[in-house]
């Protein structure tokens, strides 16, 4: 009885067509949103750096731990981004958004996203436990450090103990970054159920399968260039996609009545 409603509450909300790389043009919006605000915009960024770096600092001799912690925190990282998708709907709206937005959208009114956010980290923490379990019990000898990693499990003849790997995340990540890609910015636009957000981000990832999957390599291919350069370029790249992710939300879905 739930899900019926919670379709048909869905179904109140138009999916728009979109051009194979509209994505591009969400970065650029996201771009302009951050020089536009971008005190609050860049402490989100700083942050969410400072929780990637205190992750490798807590499983810098347990790789096979911090290879899956990094993976999970991604899971989580959208709805980290709620005061980002605020400061890009006060900027719409032709407001001036500042701290009061940011701690306005993390106020808990109705615990939707509470309980989404509890969702994704319950999502994240499997995955943790996933790839730490299949790592050490499959690989040949101890991970401690990433040349281990690099060795023994990506460059390993003996076995596709790193594809298995890859494939399992994959399983997971995909129908998360399905059930998210526009939720978390409808939930604080509309009141609407957390499963009603849920099943509408299912309906744009299937009507629009390839610029969604662009976006989802955008996504993955910003964010590692941002790890890669020791944290430093999350503090940029991270607001950058929370605020590009609004204008993904409000090109993709809109009301019908």
């Amino acid at each position: 009885m739930r899900t019926q409603h919670a379709l048909q509450e869905s179904r109140r909300f138009g999916v728009k067509p979109i051009p194979l790389l509209r994505p591009l043009g969400w970065l650029a919006r996201g771009l302009a949103d951050l020089r536009r605000c971008p005190g609050p915009s860049l402490a989100h960024g700083l942050l969410m750096a400072a929780g990637g770096s205190l992750i490798f600092w807590l499983a810098r001799e347990r790789f096979w731990l911090l290879a899956g912690a990094f993976s999970g925190f991604l899971l989580v990282a959208p709805i980290l981004a709620t005061g980002l998708y605020a400061i890009s709907r006060a900027l719409e709206r032709g407001e001036r958004p500042g701290w009061s937005t940011v701690l306005q959208a993390w106020r808990p009114h109705d615990g939707r996203l509470i309980l989404f956010g509890l969702l994704l980290a319950l999502a994240g923490s499997g995955w943790v436990l996933t790839s730490a379990s299949l790592i050490t019990v499959f690989a040949p000898g101890a991970i401690a450090k990433p040349l281990d990693f690099l060795r023994q499990v990506v460059l390993s003849e003996q076995s596709l103990l790193f594809e298995a790997w890859l494939g399992l995340g994959a399983l997971l990540a995909a129908p998360v970054f399905a059930s998210s890609v526009v939720a978390i910015p409808m939930l604080l636009d509309r009141r609407v159920s957390v499963l009603a957000a849920v099943f509408t981000s299912w309906r744009v990832v299937l009507e629009h399968p390839a610029p969604v999957a662009l976006w989802a390599l955008l996504i993955m291919g910003l964010t590692l260039i941002g790890m890669l350069t020791l944290m430093l370029g999350l503090i940029v790249i991270l607001p950058l996609l929370g605020h590009a992710s609004w204008h993904a939300y409000r090109d993709l879905v809109s009301p019908k009545d």
